[in-house]
Parts: structure tokens; C-alpha cells; sequence
């Protein structure tokens, strides 16, 4: 039954970007704080670096994957549901990995489990802010990823204080506690006001003969609209940057996994480590809004893609400054430095999407481009792992964070610069030639919308990729 959903910004609507941002806080921001755990959970479960970093990896790696499925719960049940329901699924990981004495065990519910939970929650979050926001949207956008930097700054401040007291489980435990809050947040994410569009009764449909292709043509429909392997294909720009994405996160989410693990390897005291991710958060609580802000500017749409190359770039060479020195003071300068570049980098990851892809598309382009994403997330801990075992030395890890993000942005912003050249060249070539005569068919008619006028008229060229 089609819906046209009317868009308000009423009082209500802020009481939901509130309660998108205390969500996303809750979300986003809690696997930041998985190193401040690393060294406990090694000596628990007696396990190598590697294997240890399976928990972050899958942890996040649900955050991102589970986009498609959240897609669905939020067509069929809504937004409130989706949200309620992401936060009881947190909720039951975080207790049930408590009780854990496998780390088998400890992947599927504090790494499965809750990430697919935190998953619901958060871009069902997203979602509504669509349909409570429109001319604003761009500025509620911005405020509510104040969240994450709120996030980002409490989450290794409450890890480590009930660390000191009550051990991982039951920090766990309480943390079970914690995530029941996503469950008054979408509470709060009532329905908007609908008005249903005139609606055609139609008999039943009588039963298909050739129910086999029927079904098929059903889960192509299906994965078309979730999942746009189309777009992928035919799309040169929406590849690059998938690419580049993928690439790039290999190298991104490795400081802020072992960052506190590599400043304890280096003598720094436990909680001066826990306040360097802290920096990081309270950091972006200034710098994601105004990024988000920049990054809706109009006269910025067509430098967005170099901007982005130009953070993961920045991104790059703090990681170098890193892997140089372990002194705190150096450390809490790549901190600074990273916050500038990862805001820049969350305030613009998918609004160059949105600049590439038609917008009737976004929504299956951003369902796959968050699947192959998931990917890299979750190698990228375990094979950081692998090297920390191999060689026992934490700056190569923070030199294989550089190598990757430094390679991405100079592959993203030099294969952009060529497609742009490539389409410039296309357009002049068009505007300078003449239809030929041999080939009439070429010839365009316009025809009056009366139907009594036709003149022949110019060839229009149409751009579908970047």
C-alpha cells in the first residue's frame, strides 16, 4: 500500500534528533572503547593478539553489515520497533559474553549478537530523522553525531573505572544495563503522521504456472533493491570509491583498536592511555558538526571526493607520527591531529556517496557498499593481530595503518581527477561535433505536448556515472 509520509519539524522532531543522538552515542560510540579491554580478555582466555582481535573486528563489522536486514525490519515494522528490538539484542549480548569461558562463545554473543543489536539501533536512528527532517536535514545530521563523539569520549572513561572495580564481566554485565537505554530512545521515535495515497482493489491474482521463475525474478527484485550490484557494475565512479573504501578501512580502525594497548606497551600509565581516545571523542564533538556543516555547503558538491582523499590523507601521515614516537605528548598531538581527519572523513564517507549515485538508487548502493566495507573491517584487526604476534612490536602496526590510508586516498583522488578528465574530454567532444549525415537515425524530433508540432532539435547527452 504506497504511503506518502509527511515530513514535520515540530517541537517534537528535536525530541527525536535527542534521542537519535543519546542512540548513536550508545551505538557507534562503544567500540572504541574494546582496547581498553585487549589485555584483560588476552589473559582470560590465554589467547594471542590475533585472536583477540576477532571480538572488535566482528563487533563492528555487524555494525556495518547489518544494514540491509535493518532496511527490512524498518519497511515491515518501523523505526521505533527496529530500535527497541536492536537494543534488547544488544542488551542479551553484553549479559550472555559475561558468562562466557570460550572465546567462541565470547564472538557470537559479545561480537554477533551485540553488533547486529547496536546495527538495528543506530541506522534505524538514521532513518527516522529522514522523516522527521527536510529543509533542516543537513543540520540535524550534524547535531546528532555529537553522539558519537559523546560516545567516543565516555565509553574508555566508564570502561576503565568499572574495570578497576569489577572486572570485564561484570563491566559487561553492567554494560547489558546500559544498552536497555536504546529501548527509551525508540520509544521516544513515535510514528510520523501518513497520509495514504488512493488505493487500487484488485482481485486475487490467479496462481503462477511457472512458479520457479517467478521466485527467482522475486529474489532478483529483492537483492536489486537491497543491494545494487548494478550500480557497482556500470557505475566507474560508485567502484572507485568502493574500492578506496574498502582499502581504506583496513588501515583506519586499526589505531583505534590498539591505541591504549601500544601506549601500555610503551609505559604509559593506565589511565592517561584510556584518556588518549577520550581526547579523540571530545575532539570531534566541535569538529563532526562543523565538518557535517561544510560538507552540505552547495559550492562544496564538486570537491567533496578530493576533500575526502584529503582527510583519509591527513589520516595517513598521523598514523606515521604515531608509529615514530610513544611519548604521551606526541601521542595526544596524533589524537588532535586524527580527530580532524577522522571527522572529516565520517562527515563526508556518504555524502560523496550521495554525489555519486542517483538518490533513487542511494538506498541499495549504500545496503552494498556497507556489506563490502564490513569485510575490511573485520580482517583488518585479526591480520593486525597476526603481525603484532609475528613481530612484537606495535609500530609496525601504525606503519600498516599509514601504508593503507595513504595508498587509498592517493588512489581515490587520483582515479577521480582521471574520470573527471575523461568526462570533461567526453563533453567537449560532444559539444563540438555534428551529427553526421549517413547517419540519420541519430536525428532527435520534439514533439509538441499537443501533438501538432514537430521540429527536429539538438542531440542531448546525458552523464549516468562519475
Amino acid at each position: 500500500m504506497p504511503q506518502i509520509r509527511e515530513r514535520t519539524e515540530g517541537c517534537w522532531a528535536w525530541v527525536v534528533l535527542v534521542a537519535s543522538l543519546v542512540t548513536q552515542g550508545l551505538t557507534l560510540g562503544f567500540p572504541t572503547c574494546a582496547g581498553i579491554f585487549f589485555t584483560e580478555l588476552q589473559h582470560e582466555f590465554q589467547a594471542s593478539n590475533s585472536e583477540t582481535s576477532w571480538f572488535p573486528s566482528i563487533l563492528t563489522a555487524m555494525l556495518h553489515a547489518g544494514g540491509p536486514l535493518c532496511s527490512v525490519l524498518v519497511g515491515r515494522f518501523g523505526c521505533r520497533v527496529t530500535v527497541m528490538l536492536g537494543g534488547v539484542l544488544a542488551s542479551l549480548g553484553m549479559v550472555a559474553s559475561s558468562f562466557c569461558y570460550t572465546l567462541s562463545q565470547f564472538y557470537l554473543t559479545a561480537g554477533f549478537i551485540t553488533g547486529l543489536g547496536l546495527c538495528f539501533s543506530f541506522q534505524a536512528t538514521i532513518t527516522v530523522l529522514g522523516f522527521y527532517f527536510s529543509r533542516r536535514q543537513a543540520l540535524a545530521n550534524a547535531l546528532a553525531s555529537v553522539g558519537v563523539s559523546l560516545g567516543i569520549t565516555l565509553w574508555p572513561l566508564l570502561s576503565r573505572y568499572l574495570l578497576e572495580d569489577l572486572g570485564w564481566r561484570g563491566t559487561f554485565l553492567v554494560f547489558g544495563g546500559v544498552f536497555l537505554h536504546c529501548c527509551v530512545s525508540g520509544a521516544i521515535l513515535r510514528p510520523v503522521a501518513t497520509s495514504l495515497a488512493p488505493e487500487t482493489i484488485e482481485g486475487p491474482l490467479p496462481p503462477s504456472k511457472t512458479l520457479a521463475p517467478g521466485c527467482l525474478t522475486a529474489c532478483g527484485r529483492t537483492i536489486r533493491s537491497y543491494l545494487a550490484f548494478d550500480i557497482l557494475w556500470h557505475n566507474a565512479g560508485y567502484r572507485v570509491y568502493t574500492l578506496g573504501v574498502m582499502w581504506m578501512v583496513l588501515g583506519l580502525v586499526l589505531p583505534h583498536v590498539f591505541l591504549v594497548p601500544y601506549a601500555l606497551w610503551h609505559g604509559v600509565d593506565e589511565h592517561r592511555a584510556a584518556l588518549l581516545v577520550s581526547i579523540i571523542g571530545f575532539s570531534n564533538i566541535f569538529l563532526r558538526p562543523m565538518a557535517g556543516l561544510v560538507a552540505g555547503r552547495q559550492n562544496f558538491a564538486g570537491y567533496r571526493k578530493y576533500l575526502f582523499s584529503l582527510a583519509t590523507l591527513l589520516s595517513g601521515l598521523a598514523s606515521l607520527v604515531c608509529a615514530a614516537s610513544a611519548d604521551f605528548r606526541v601521542l595526544v598531538v596524533y589524537c588532535l591531529v586524527s580527530s580532524v581527519s577522522t571527522s572529516g572523513i565520517g562527515a563526508l564517507l556518504f555524502q560523496v556517496l550521495m554525489d555519486i549515485v542517483p538518490m533513487d538508487r542511494f538506498s541499495s548502493a549504500l545496503g552494498l557498499f556497507t556489506i563490502l566495507e564490513s569485510i575490511s573491517i573485520l580482517i583488518s584487526p585479526p591480520l593486525a593481530g597476526f603481525v603484532l604476534d609475528t613481530t612484537t612490536n606495535f609500530s609496525y602496526l601504525f606503519y600498516m595503518s599509514s601504508f593503507f590510508l595513504i595508498s587509498a586516498a592517493l588512489f581515490m583522488g587520483g582515479s577521480f581527477y582521471a574520470l573527471q578528465k575523461k568526462e570533461k574530454k567526453g563533453r567537449e567532444v560532444k559539444a563540438e561535433g555534428t551529427i553526421p549525415e549517413v547517419a540519420p537515425e541519430r536525428n532527435l524530433i520534439v514533439e509538441g505536448t499537443d501533438g501538432s508540432e514537430k521540429r527536429p532539435c539538438t542531440e542531448i547527452v546525458y552523464v549516468t556515472s562519475v
